[in-house]
């Protein structure tokens, strides 16, 4: 019982000083400076040491060696708890997503032979999505003959920039790219 208790304690400190390169940081034995600017756990700096002293501190404190600045001269490392370092960073990583507010495009097709009744009803899905948040992409494609009409195309897509205008902004004028006509519509900023 106390050889595998022994023996569970020494894995995890082995895990813990084995090499471990996260994040770009150099964590305890990857470091490969011979000197280094070390600041302690509590964020005192204790000055230029060997990289074999700064890694004893380390070890004493039973902490880990990161090097936080590898690109100065002498590279500047802390003493730390590198586990709980990553975990809080998660977690801000974390918060810093939920408040963020994911734009998406959608898209709505026509064809340059629509009918009103047709026309409305992408009318309405227009306004929907544009009051979601999200942005719109028209796009208009031209079978066969039609690419010979693209002046409908276009018209049907300035009317609907019109009919949207009090709540969504042209992002990119109708442009025809291959059959296609496309035009983006993004929501006006409040």
């Amino acid at each position: 019982m106390g050889v595998c208790l022994h023996l569970s304690c020494f894995l995890q400190k082995f895990r813990r000083w084995q090499v471990i390169s996260r994040e770009q940081h150099l964590v305890n034995g990857s470091i490969r400076a011979r000197e280094v600017r070390l600041i302690d756990s509590e964020g005192n700096q204790l000055g230029i040491k060997p990289l074999r002293e700064a890694l004893s501190l380390a070890q004493e404190a039973d902490l880990d060696l990161v090097n936080v600045a590898p690109q100065a001269k002498p590279p500047v490392c802390r003493i730390m708890d590198y586990g709980k370092y990553r975990y809080e960073q998660s977690k801000r990583e974390k918060e810093a997503r939920k408040k963020q507010k994911t734009i998406q495009i959608k898209e709505i097709r026509f064809s340059p032979s629509i009918e009103e009744h047709d026309v409305n009803t992408k009318l309405r899905n227009v306004k929907k999505f544009l009051n979601n948040g999200d942005k719109v992409k028209l796009s208009i494609r031209f079978r066969g003959r039609e690419i010979t009409h693209q002046d409908l195309g276009r018209k049907i897509l300035v009317r609907m920039a019109e009919e949207v205008k009090d709540i969504g902004d042209v992002e990119r004028q109708p442009k025809l790219e291959g059959r296609h006509m496309i035009m983006i519509l993004s929501p006006k900023q409040q």
